[in-house]
């Protein structure tokens, strides 16, 4: 545990001095705890405290001790031994000289103090540098820093055990004060004297619950002052009532699929917003209200585990992500190949300076770290926190990249009814829509601490070293994780314009032997988990919420007027079609799907195809469903490719279900300042009488780190009950899609450079039957379907080489 910020002495007392000192100054128990914590002459032992006159000449005495400064005594017992060699021999002196004691100077103090600040366990290298610089020996270096140390605990120490008296006392004062009342009781409704029988037992046990809480309580708060170095006040019933007895509201928006305004010209902010994006409830200030519900079982590997080294190692790492937040040259370094303005980690830097606070990188794992800084559309740096705390909103918010999402247990809810020193134990299944990069499963800490006004950090760490440390079934569990998060995580800090600045940190640690060869140098460059990408899809997704909160009014760009309640229903539909797009290509647990090898039809190399049977799920029809997906590379730049696909009059050239012609847009809900993010439902043209026209529900979004285009047939009675307002739950629909990735800084010696990687997957129904069998002509029709798509993009973009 470092002291660094716990402490700050002074340039030559030693003192110790506490940060806070507002806060400290404003408790009086706190002040009297101080200043009999200075109350000694270098020793150990001595009295805290002095009652009556013999107290008061006590401390007179004790204040001509306390003229000499704690680094004085430190100099004492640094110097013993200096003067051996002066000392006379046994067989001349029978009594033994008294030794000299050596005093160091001012100068030598300040140097000391300066470095101790920095770091209170230097090593030997550190220590000989200073012994020289200062003329001291190094061993006389060793021993003061000792010294130092235990000087600042024996304080600490000093401090914890006054505030535990003084909250002893209370208890005391407050038992003799229920113990006389119930000598004498008298009754709450007459007020005469009342029997001894007629104190109910119930009262009785409710009065040793309530010693019993507050002693939880002042152990806690004792706790949390230790570990997040400020007090922690104690906060009465009084102060809990008001939280406790506030009314949820009933909001009408389902942010799920984003809210779009509010009742009359009253608009939601985008606090409430992002609150109910998930589900949750705001109050009417903006201020979220966490119920405490019940978390999942933590693993059995896990139950050993002391608690207390959660919040040890939450506490290291979040001193590191800060470090890596703020620090810049030498530990990150601007050029990388193939990126001459991307921010990279310096790797022997980092190995120096940091304190490998989960061990060191396990054989065969590569290292990807990168860092991104930029504004966010969000009323301020709590919403945000409120999001990233909450399982449910937090994966809802990076859908395209977080398959599932679980909390294991809550270690801490935080401080005074905020998220400040909030712990959680998670699990999460990071993605990349890709069937060729498998998911990566990650067991973490997530700890969120307020850093200053307006100023808040979350950080993840993986908790593969604590594992290790259990017994062999935890460290087989352990082993079996694929890739580890090193300290992540992102830096908040409010702006007066209405933005959030928002620096993202990633350090992750993984096996690339499974993933594919197209998508390592992508993975390596930090563009499909990295930093880039959480902040562009962050920023995306807080502009969507942005514009829809203003979108009170029908967009003169949109082809048909839709109401509010439509646009929210059609909106949660889309969200619905692109999240089953992406289950279904990255193979998570979220979703059952039985994979198919390739003894089943001819299933290209690099094609997956999964099955699963629906039996009355909502929004599915029932059947068996098959989903196909595969990647390619392609040499068009993302943005050309985008574009091409998700165009409606070019959607003929590759896309079966337009009947050979153009497709009609018949209503577009714009989620971003650029085209490609909306939500489109259109029509394709009847090649002939007998045949009915169709509609397609698709939802395109982009950013700096990607691109996709999802979409699904849909019934038109349903569509056009959903346009209307009406629930879009049970509107079944089953979706395909493109996922478009840059191709990274090199994809090899037999590709160029500037292409994209390309992802085509189908979900088909093959037999409505959800007890039928599947057929070998069933799986080559979905094989054949995709190669039959990926054909034809690549003949009407021109790219048909033999390298594509």
């Amino acid at each position: 545990m470092s002291f660094g910020g716990l402490f700050d002495g002074g340039g030559g007392g030693g003192g110790m001095q506490f940060p806070y000192a507002g806060a400290f100054s404003s408790s009086p128990a706190l002040s009297l705890g101080l200043d009999n914590a200075g109350a000694r002459d270098g020793g150990i032992g001595g009295r805290m405290f002095a009652d009556g006159a013999g107290g008061a000449m006590a401390r007179d005495a004790e204040a001509q001790n306390d003229s000499r400064s704690g680094s004085d005594h430190l100099d004492a017992i640094s110097g013993v031994g200096d003067d051996d060699d002066d000392a006379e021999p046994s067989g001349s002196n029978p009594r033994k000289r008294k030794k000299r004691y050596h005093r160091h100077t001012p100068q030598q103090i300040q140097e000391l103090e300066a470095l101790f600040k920095e770091c209170p366990h230097p090593d030997e290298k550190q220590r000989a540098e200073l012994s020289k610089r200062l003329s001291l020996d190094a061993r006389q270096v060793k021993f003061w820093f000792q010294n130092r140390r235990t000087q600042m605990k024996t304080q600490l120490e000093r401090h914890e055990n006054a505030l535990l008296k003084q909250e002893n006392e209370k208890l005391r004062t407050e038992n003799l004060t229920i113990r006389e009342a119930m000598r004498t009781p008298m009754c709450g409704g007459c007020g005469s004297p009342a029997m001894l029988g007629e104190v109910s037992l119930e009262e009785q046990h409710l009065r040793i619950e309530n010693a019993r809480l507050k002693d939880e309580l002042n152990r806690v708060c004792t706790l949390a002052t230790k570990f997040l170095g400020k007090p922690v006040s104690l906060l009465s019933p009084l102060q809990l009532q008001p939280h406790l007895s506030m009314p949820l509201p009933n909001s009408s928006l389902e942010l799920a699929v984003g809210g779009i305004g509010g009742i009359g010209s009253m608009q939601p902010s985008m606090h409430g917003m992002m609150s109910e994006y998930a589900g949750g409830a705001s109050s009417s200030m903006g201020t979220v209200i966490t119920p405490a519900r019940a978390t999942g079982p933590a693993l059995a590997s896990m139950v050993d585990i002391d608690r207390s080294v959660f919040l040890e190692l939450a506490i290291s790492a979040m001193d590191e992500l800060v470090k890596m937040a703020q620090t810049d040259d030498p530990l990150w370094v601007t050029g990388s190949p193939g990126f001459p303005d991307k921010e990279s980690l310096n790797f022997e830097e980092y190995l120096h300076s940091s304190q490998h606070c989960i061990g060191m990188k396990p054989v065969g794992f590569v290292s990807e770290a990168s860092r991104e800084s930029g504004l966010v559309i969000i009323d301020n740096s709590v919403a945000l926190v409120e999001t990233l705390m909450d399982e449910r909103r937090w994966s809802d918010m990076f859908s395209c990249m977080i398959a599932k999402a679980t909390i294991l247990e809550e270690v801490s809810n935080g401080i005074g009814g905020s998220r400040n020193g909030a712990l959680l134990l998670m699990k999460a299944e990071l993605q990349v829509l890709s069937p060729l990069v498998p998911i990566r499963e990650v067991i973490f800490l997530r700890f969120c601490k307020q850093l200053a006004e307006g100023a808040w950090a979350v950080v993840d760490v993986s908790i593969d070293g604590l594992l290790s440390n259990q017994n062999s079934a935890a460290t087989s569990a352990g082993s079996n994780l694929k890739c580890r998060r090193l300290p992540s995580g992102c830096v908040m800090q409010d702006t007066p314009n209405g933005y959030c600045k928002v620096t993202w940190v990633e350090h992750t640690e993984y096996d690339e032997a499974s993933v594919h060869q197209f998508y390592r140098p992508l993975l390596r460059s930090g563009l499909a988990f990295g930093a880039s990408r959480w902040l562009a899809t962050l920023q995306r997704q807080c502009e969507c919420l942005a514009i829809l909160m203003s979108s009170a009014t029908v967009s003169p760009n949109e082809p048909t007027a839709i109401s509010q309640e439509g646009k929210r229903s059609m909106l949660k539909l889309a969200r619905r079609m692109t999240e089953n797009f992406c289950a279904g290509v990255s193979a998570s647990s979220a979703r059952e799907w039985s994979k198919l090898d390739g003894a089943t039809g001819s299933i290209a190399e690099d094609v997956r195809v999964m099955a699963r049977k629906s039996v009355s799920e909502p929004g599915e029809p029932p059947g068996v469903v098959l989903s196909a997906a595969t990647s390619v590379w392609v040499p068009i730049a993302p943005e050309k490719l985008f574009d091409f696909l998700r165009d409606e009059q070019l959607r003929a050239e590759w896309d079966i279900l337009s009947n050979g012609g153009p497709m009609q847009e018949m209503a577009r809900i714009a989620k971003g300042h650029q085209n490609g993010n909306s939500v489109s439902l259109l029509r394709a043209s009847a090649m002939s009488a007998n045949q009915s026209s169709m509609l397609i529900l698709q939802e395109t979004c982009t950013d700096a780190s990607g691109s996709i285009v999802v979409y699904a047939p849909v019934d038109i009675p349903a569509m056009q009950l959903v346009m209307n307002g009406g629930d879009s739950t049970y509107v079944a629909l089953l979706p395909s899609g493109f996922a478009i990735l840059p191709d990274g800084p090199s994809i090899g010696s037999e590709h160029k450079t500037g292409g994209s990687l390309l992802t085509v997957a189908f979900q088909i129904l093959v037999n409505s039957q959800p007890t039928a069998k599947l057929t070998v002509e069933s799986v080559e029709t979905v094989n054949n379907l995709i190669s039959c798509t990926i054909k034809k993009i690549k003949t009407a973009l021109q790219c048909a080489t033999p390298e594509c």
